[in-house]
């Protein structure tokens, strides 16, 4: 424990933001992260409590009191090996977890929690630049094949752990650039993907094949989920051709939202529009890009992927950006005694927010209304819950202009024709089934295939598809060998 009243002496400092004004002209990354000063001076806060909650609050177990201290000692190469040992991509975290970490931190008790992220955001970014970060291939071979199938979090961390205790990787991704979601649906200016690309630069130099433009599996036809591949291969070949099969996909069928004039042109999911603008940054040409600039856009959904659309709309230049929320306004602050150490409901204000944008709670879409063919506007009503079920409050009736309505409710499962080209059992919410409560878990009903991450869990965090496709990995490593070395 660096400073044992550092948590009585110091506050808690947040990473500051460059002015909207100014990021709004780009899509880079915007966020001023701590400077060695400042993050030593956040890690004196640690208390290095009896029992850290915020290594539980963690999914991936970071062990957040040692890298602290090691940072307030100044410590930062012994700091990256630890954060190393529980998280393989440490950039992607410090970016873009809601850190649940935090909420879980003792401090957040009664005070303003340790900046955990920060520190972990600025462990990263000091160990490229140090050069710290290097390839770790195997020193032997095992001779067994595996592929993971899905190129996300989940599949790039399996992966990695596989690759280097010996076997031989190939990784699938049937769009053109490895990533999953975080290439193709976060925005560049949370997340450039210089940091994607220097990791898969890691992973071939440890040994991963990468095989991008391939479906493994099959599409159902007219399908919105996004799929540039140029080959397919069909599930039982990719059975014969290796040892183990690994499906690491996202969450990807896009919650629709079915009231009438839902076909109108105009209305998109968000992962029509979102993608396509990570296309265009990466220096591709696309014929009809979803554009907002001077449009009127109504984004339909409060979380995560709605404020992607909001960010992204500005940056467009629309003429007004409405987010629609159909649950009720949380409350600004926490009842900390209540939910500590688990994540709060309360209010959260993203800087997409703060760069433009109007914010309606409790309300539900009616209908979407249009002249010759396009969109011109949402019919909408008010909503209460009463005995947990959701009501029309007369007379709150309200007609919004939209150009481009956005639809961001969220993700309700994996596409069921990749899963059923396995034959892979669903659980009820069309998951792919395989548990994880026993030791060599996430396996499903089909021999020697597993199945982890978002395909598995349903629509989650990156830092919960880490935790996973680091788990699988194991889980495979013990089928194949019948013991395994790498971390659960």
């Amino acid at each position: 424990m660096g400073k044992v009243t550092g948590f009585m002496e110091f506050e808690r400092l947040e990473e500051g933001y460059k002015p909207a004004p100014e990021r709004l002209k780009n899509y880079k990354e915007f966020v001023i992260g701590l400077d060695d000063a400042q993050a030593k001076v956040q890690a004196a806060r640690c208390m290095d409590c009896g029992t850290p909650f915020c290594n539980n609050g963690c999914p991936v177990n970071n062990i957040i009191p040692d890298f602290n201290d090691l940072v307030y000692q100044g410590d930062w190469k012994n700091a990256i090996d630890v954060l190393h040992s529980t998280n393989n991509f440490p950039e992607f975290t410090g970016r873009i977890c809601p850190a649940p970490c935090e909420a879980a931190c003792v401090l957040n008790v009664n005070d303003d929690a340790v900046g955990i992220k920060s520190i972990e955001h600025a462990i990263i970014d000091r160990a490229w630049a140090e050069g710290w970060v290097l390839a770790q291939p195997a020193k032997h071979k095992t001779g067994k094949k595996v592929a993971v199938v899905g190129s996300g979090p989940a599949g790039m961390a399996a992966a990695q752990q596989l690759a280097r205790v010996g076997h031989d990787v190939t990784l699938f991704e049937k769009n053109d650039r490895v990533g999953g979601l975080l290439r193709y649906g976060i925005p560049d200016f949370k997340m450039e993907k210089v940091h994607i690309d220097r990791r898969v630069e890691q992973l071939q130099k440890e040994g991963v094949t990468i095989r991008t433009g391939v479906l493994i599996g099959e599409m159902p036809k007219g399908s919105k989920v996004t799929n540039w591949a140029k080959e397919t291969i069909s599930a039982a070949q990719l059975q014969k051709d290796f040892d183990a099969v690994l499906l690491t996909g996202g969450s990807e069928q896009s919650r629709d939202l079915a009231v009438p004039g839902r076909d109108l042109d105009g209305v998109h999911f968000a992962m029509e529009f979102l993608p396509q603008q990570n296309k265009v940054n990466a220096g591709d040409k696309l014929k009809g890009q979803l554009r907002a600039e001077g449009k009127h856009v109504i984004v339909i959904g409060g979380g995560d992927t709605g404020s992607d659309c909001v960010g992204t709309s500005n940056r467009h230049g629309a003429a007004s950006v409405t987010q629609f929320e159909v649950m009720p306004q949380p409350p600004v602050e926490e009842n900390r005694p209540m939910t500590w150490p688990y994540w709060p409901l309360k209010l959260r204000t993203s800087s997409s927010h703060d760069e433009g944008c109007t914010r309606e709670f409790a309300i539900s879409t009616q209908e979407f209304i249009g002249e010759k063919g396009k969109v011109t506007g949402l019919k909408t009503v008010h909503i209460e819950f009463k005995d947990g079920k959701m009501v029309e409050i007369a007379g709150t009736e309200k007609t919004y202009p939209a150009d481009l309505v956005l639809l961001a409710m969220g993700f309700v499962n994996p596409v069921a024709t990749v899963l059923e080209s396995f034959g892979i059992d669903k659980d009820a919410r069309g998951n792919a089934k395989a548990s994880t409560e026993f030791a060599g878990g996430y396996v499903t009903n089909v021999p020697k295939v597993f199945a982890a991450g978002d395909i598995r869990r349903g629509q989650s965090l990156v830092v919960w598809a880490i935790r996973e496709g680091r788990q699988a990995a194991r889980s495979v490593d013990e089928f194949l060998m019948g013991f395994s070395d790498l971390p659960r």
